[in-house]
């Protein structure tokens, strides 16, 4: 299985994009800024979108992607997100104000968009060419959220993305019972700004820390750090390195990387 990284900033800036993974060729994971970068028959090839939440950073490329290939499609874009994300969607933006009702263009029996409602567990079979289930993860946001789990149908190796989520028991829990190839896990605030990220609900490198000291000991995977916001991502990066080099429990022997736009993991 192929993940690309279109974007994995938490804002805006030159060279950063926000959320998005092409997952193969056919499954979008989020739809930020970095789906810019797709050309018009990548976008086109296409087929589900599943998001994490509503915020802007997570969603703001999918009403322009609609519009640039809805044409060119012969069935609409599935997106799968939970109920109160598509609510969000349909009331602030595919609503004829903010954006054009693709759920009812060019027809409401031939539309470009069709959502459908996720709930957490639930598990997914998408993509046709080669199939990949992905199950709906738990995430404590400010709004309703959900992170994801995806791997092959036929089996292998999980690629997980936390989405946006402060403390969350239940996501390792979960996580601590998949065969993980990878952990994608955002860190939005640096240590300096950890009372905004407490108050935002995301993760600063000691609450970081706090969170993958519940990964089994014997579990093993490199753990990539997303979501950083550009200002400040070289401090963020600097006191999670400075935490593991103090041997503090969840960083200590963790194999931490920072995730970059525009790689390649395969798995």
């Amino acid at each position: 299985m192929q993940v690309r990284v279109l974007g994995c900033s938490g804002a805006i800036a030159k060279d950063c994009r926000t959320t998005s993974f092409l997952v193969d060729t056919d499954l979008l994971v989020d739809a930020g800024t970095g789906v810019g970068d797709l050309t018009l028959d990548e976008m086109a090839r296409i087929d589900d979108v599943v998001l994490t939440h509503s915020h802007l950073d997570h969603i703001a490329a999918l009403p322009l992607m609609l519009d640039a290939i809805g044409s060119r499609r012969t069935q609409p874009l599935r997106v799968h997100a939970l109920h109160a994300t598509i609510e969000a969607l349909r009331a602030h933006v595919f609503n004829n104000v903010i954006w054009p009702d693709f759920e009812s263009i060019p027809s409401p029996e031939a539309p470009f968009v069709s959502f459908h409602d996720i709930s957490v567990g639930q598990m997914l079979q998408l993509g046709t060419s080669a199939p990949k289930l992905i199950e709906v993860l738990p995430a404590v946001h400010t709004v309703p959220a959900c992170g994801f789990a995806v791997r092959r149908a036929t089996g292998g190796a999980h690629w997980v993305f936390s989405g946006d989520t402060e403390r969350n028991a239940p996501f390792w829990d979960r996580v601590n019972a998949l065969d993980v190839a990878m952990l994608i896990i955002e860190t939005a605030f640096s240590s300096r700004e950890q009372a905004l990220a407490e108050r935002s609900l995301h993760l600063s490198p000691e609450v970081l820390a706090d969170e993958l000291a519940h990964i089994d000991p014997d579990k093993r995977y490199p753990i990539y750090i997303t979501h950083t916001k550009p200002a400040e991502t070289e401090e963020i990066m600097s006191q999670i390195e400075m935490l593991a080099g103090r041997q503090v429990a969840g960083l200590a022997q963790r194999d931490i990387r920072w995730l970059k736009a525009d790689g390649i993991l395969t798995f």
